[in-house]
């Protein structure tokens, strides 16, 4: 091959090579002609960061009373019903009295035979007595004398007591209300037979307030270390799923409960219940705020964001030379803060990071104590898109804002460029 066809040939491949590039380069420039710069970004608001400990308890009355009867009979008379209202004192059912007052009147008929059995042992001590003394009568008589006198007291004595057992008892046979409440459970009926021979049966349970009542709650060992009196409580239960009521908790009991190898504490949790929605037994869906913190909050994803080259370009075009760098954040003198606490905020058509410190987070958000304010636009991302499909300027629809009280209608939004 000469030199002469060797020369073209190179000239060849160049000149295809050339193309290829001119081809490239079109093919780039048209295809960013045709995206477009989407900024995701977040306005900055005030919102509460929880930590909390979640459980499953029991609704329950502050206060119970099992009220019984400690005799024995057949109930003849019932005066309340469930739901009632009673106050102290009030007569809540009767026993069928007449056992109670048969054994009364063979109580009686006992301490008058007793007494009366006393007085002869009294007059015959004090006449054998005299006669002794005056040596008209023997010692064995005289001592004989005395002891029957003091057998006599004992038996009226013993008589005496029987008679005020069977008094009471025939008290016992009313029963009456301990406290001012609600009966919540009566578990007899009339005619029904009632034994207190080894414990007290129960006839009816009271509440004494139910617009103040309690939760008793489940926590689990890993948790509990975390609750403390006092925290806020907000709980949930089945009968009115839409409504979150509040509480407090009051007491945490040391004493643990295992089931199947899990460790629990009751945890006490007052809850007011003024409107009586809450009734005993319902199962509640517990969540005990252990820490909270209040102030200007951006979602935790702001302080993954870091604009690339490419992105700043495109903001600042001509305001910085071509491949310098995205600036640093300065940090101030004497500022703590970790390097990677740092946000981008969008300041009209311009991007800049800001240090910021941070306080709590509950994951989804995180408090910012020092660095930002209100109203400050905080980017989330920044990413080129084809025209067609960018997103229109508006609420964001991936970036939900705060729940809750928490929420802003304008939290954030999609900028073209």
């Amino acid at each position: 091959m000469t030199m002469k066809k060797k020369r073209r040939i190179w000239w060849i491949i160049l000149g295809i090579v050339v193309l290829a590039i001119a081809v490239m380069v079109i093919v780039k420039a048209t295809k960013s002609a045709n995206k477009e710069l989407v900024i995701r970004t977040h306005v900055v608001e005030e919102y509460t960061v929880e930590n909390t400990v979640t459980a499953t308890g029991t609704i329950e009355p502050v206060e119970t009373v099992e009220v019984g009867t400690q005799v024995s009979g057949k109930v003849e008379k019932i005066y309340v019903d469930f739901n009632d209202v009673v106050k102290k004192g009030q007569l809540m059912a009767e026993l069928d009295k007449q056992t109670l007052n048969q054994s009364l009147s063979r109580a009686r008929a006992s301490l008058t035979s007793a007494e009366s059995q006393l007085n002869y042992a009294k007059l015959t001590y004090e006449r054998t007595k005299q006669l002794y003394e005056a040596n008209a009568a023997t010692l064995a008589a005289y001592q004989e004398a005395q002891n029957s006198y003091t057998q006599a007291q004992m038996s009226k004595k013993n008589a005496q007591a029987a008679y005020d057992q069977a008094r009471v008892d025939l008290a016992y046979a009313e029963i009456y209300s301990p406290i001012d409440g609600i009966v919540l459970d009566r578990a007899v009926e009339v005619g029904q037979t009632v034994a207190a021979s080894f414990s007290t049966p129960t006839l009816f349970t009271l509440a004494n307030d139910l617009t103040k009542m309690q939760v008793e709650a489940d926590v689990d060992e890993a948790d509990i270390g975390q609750v403390k009196e006092g925290q806020r409580v907000t709980f949930t239960v089945d009968a009115y799923m839409d409504e979150v009521f509040n509480g407090t908790v009051n007491q945490i009991r040391m004493k643990p409960t295992t089931t199947s190898n899990v460790v629990t504490y009751t945890v006490i949790i007052d809850a007011p219940n003024p409107e009586q929605k809450l009734f005993p037994g319902m199962t509640a869906s517990v969540t005990i705020v252990t820490e909270e913190q209040t102030g200007l909050a951006v979602p935790a994803e702001a302080f993954n964001f870091t604009p690339d080259e490419q992105v700043l370009k495109a903001i600042r075009k001509a305001d910085k030379p071509e491949g310098q760098r995205p600036e640093q954040p300065k940090m101030q003198e004497g500022d703590t803060h970790a390097a990677h606490s740092v946000v981008w905020l969008k300041k009209g058509d311009d991007m800049m990071p800001r240090p910021v410190k941070v306080g709590m987070s509950d994951g989804a958000y995180k408090i910012i104590e020092q660095g930002v304010q209100a109203g400050d636009s905080v980017v989330l991302s920044a990413q080129f898109v084809a025209k067609e499909k960018a997103v229109k300027k508006g609420e964001n629809p991936f970036m939900p804002g705060p729940p809750g009280r928490n929420r802003n209608n304008n939290n954030g939004g999609n900028d073209k460029k």
